[in-house]
C-alpha cells in the first residue's frame, strides 16, 4: 500500500514541491535499506538523480554497525523537483560522513534532507552541504541530529552554505538538534550569501577575466562538499559533473 502523500504540516517536507511529487508518488518505492556491518566501511556516490516525469528522488535508510563507517557524497541538480533523503542510525563508535552539493537554476526545487540518529555512545557524524542557486531556483537543506540519552561522547557537526547568483533564487537551511545526553559535542552552522565582490576584484586585478574569476570561486566553494571523498577516481567523477553543471549556472 502506498504511503499517504506528505503535507506541509510535516516539517521534513516544508519546502518540497508537493504538486510535482503528487504526480509520481504512487510510482516511488520505499527507502533503500543499507546495512554497514560492524567494523566495515561503505562509500557511496550519487552524481545524478533517477528521474520520473521531472521528479528525482533518492531515499536511503542506513544502519551503521559498531565501529563502522558510511560515507555518502551526493549531487542534486538534474530534476525539476529533486530530493535526497537520508536516515542514518549510528552504532557504538561508528561514523557517518555526508558531502552534498545542490546546483539549481530556472524554477528548480532541490533539497537534501537528513535525519542522523546517534543511538549509541562514541559515534561521530559530519555533514557538509554547499548550494549554488541561480534564476528562481530553490535549494534547501533540512538536517536533524538526534542524540539518545545514553549516547555519551557523541561528536556531530553540520556545515551548510549557500551561494545565490541571482536575487530571485532562494536558499533554505534548517539544522535541528535534539540532544538527550549531556557529554556530547554538537555544532552546526548555516550561511547564505553572494560571491565576494572584493575577491572577484582581486582576481580581476591579477589579470583573470571576470567570468573565469567567478568560475574559480564557485569551483572552490563546491569543492568543500567533496573534500572527504578520498578515492581520486570517484571524486573526479562527481566533481566533474558538478563543474559541468556550474558552467551552465555561471
Amino acid at each position: 500500500m502506498t504511503a499517504p502523500l506528505p503535507t506541509r504540516r510535516d516539517e521534513a517536507w516544508r519546502y518540497a514541491d508537493l504538486k510535482a511529487l503528487e504526480t509520481v508518488w504512487s510510482q516511488l518505492e520505499g527507502p533503500e535499506q543499507i546495512n554497514v556491518p560492524a567494523g566495515e566501511t561503505i562509500s557511496r556516490q550519487i552524481a545524478e538523480l533517477p528521474i520520473i516525469d521531472g521528479v528525482g528522488m533518492v531515499d536511503l535508510d542506513v544502519t551503521i554497525g559498531d565501529k563502522a563507517t558510511f560515507i555518502l557524497h551526493v549531487l542534486a541538480h538534474n530534476a525539476d523537483y529533486g530530493r535526497i533523503q537520508v536516515k542514518a542510525t549510528l552504532g557504538n563508535g561508528s561514523h557517518f560522513e555526508l558531502g552534498g552539493a545542490i546546483l539549481g537554476s530556472g524554477k528548480q526545487t532541490l533539497e537534501i534532507v537528513t535525519e542522523t540518529i546517534h543511538a549509541e555512545p562514541n559515534a561521530t557524524s559530519n555533514q557538509v552541504v554547499r548550494s549554488v542557486l541561480a534564476d528562481k531556483a530553490t535549494g534547501s537543506f533540512l538536517g536533524k541530529i538526534n542524540v539518545a540519552r545514553h549516547a555519551q561522547k557523541t561528536d556531530a557537526a553540520q556545515s551548510v552554505k549557500a551561494m545565490l547568483l541571482d536575487r530571485g533564487a532562494t536558499a533554505n537551511a534548517k539544522p535541528e538538534l535534539e540532544i538527550f545526553a549531556d557529554d556530547v559535542k554538537c555544532a552546526h552552522g548555516a550561511t547564505v550569501g553572494e560571491l565576494d565582490k572584493q575577491a572577484l576584484f582581486y582576481l580581476a586585478s591579477r589579470g583573470l577575466p571576470p567570468a573565469q574569476a567567478k568560475k574559480l570561486m564557485l569551483q572552490a566553494f563546491i569543492a568543500d562538499a567533496f573534500v572527504s571523498l578520498d578515492v581520486d577516481a570517484a571524486r573526479d567523477v562527481i566533481e566533474g559533473k558538478a563543474l559541468e553543471v556550474l558552467e551552465g549556472l555561471s
